[in-house]
């Protein structure tokens, strides 16, 4: 059965659509489209507006935005590894050294696509066999109800299952999962590079199918339907508004 997140997203109170990322062989299905122009290099991110319109961004090898996006997305080679150390920490100082990004550049991971087209945009659970991962954009209330469901079925020696990892926007959208078939989450959208294009308030939760069937299935006896949720629920509704 193809999973229903209607009572998830309603007693979490999340109102954006959730966004899949999808790789398929057919668009068709994902339309209407948009498109990154020719020789563009814009953010995946700069389409949020789209994505929350109904809108799904489509990708390929030739068309595929920012080099980061090409090279974590499709494996294209933009610029030399030294290059990126020296964009990545001289001009924007995001590891303390240059062998520690080096090392980071080694060990990461690209995403290499089954299909030609690969697509981001509004979950369509017709579309559920294409799908990689499923993502909601949330407030930080949201995203902790959505970090405890993750935690649900975990026991203390299990894997964490939700990461926090270093890494692009995009790249925290699907690469980042060493296995697409385990249980796990990303909160993701704390690229300080892609956030500009997000409402201030707002963070991403990316989970991997299996994650999102499990929150799915979160039932009655869960915290959705429990004191402690009902109660953060009632004090947002009565708090004073903020000037």
């Amino acid at each position: 059965m193809q999973p229903d997140p209607s009572k998830l997203i309603q007693r979490i109170g999340v109102e954006a659509p959730l966004i899949g990322f999808y790789d398929a062989r057919d668009v068709s299905p994902f339309e209407p489209l948009v498109r990154v122009g020719a020789g563009e290099s814009s953010c995946i991110f700069s389409f949020y507006a789209n994505w929350m319109n109904g809108e799904t961004l489509h990708l390929t090898r030739d068309s595929f935005g920012c080099r980061g996006a090409g090279s974590c997305l499709f494996g294209v080679v933009t610029r030399s590894p030294e290059a990126m150390v020296t964009f990545l920490v001289d001009e924007e100082g995001l590891k303390s050294s240059r062998e520690l990004m080096r090392q980071w550049i080694d060990r990461r991971g690209s995403y290499h696509p089954e299909h030609p087209n690969l697509l981001v945009g509004p979950f369509r659970p017709d579309q559920y066999g294409n799908l990689k991962t499923v993502t909601f954009f949330v407030n930080p209330d949201q995203l902790s109800a959505l970090i405890l469901g993750a935690n649900y079925h975990s026991g203390p020696d299990d894997p964490l299952p939700v990461m926090a990892p270093f890494g692009s926007g995009c790249s925290q959208l699907l690469p980042l999962f060493a296995d697409l078939t385990v249980p796990r989450a990303i909160v993701g959208a704390t690229d300080i590079a892609m956030r500009a294009w997000l409402p201030p308030n707002t963070l991403a939760f990316t989970v991997t199918k299996p994650m999102f069937e499990r929150l799915c299935q979160l039932d009655e006896r869960s915290f959705l339907y429990k004191p402690f949720l009902q109660r953060l629920r009632k004090a947002r509704q009565t708090e004073p508004s903020v000037l």
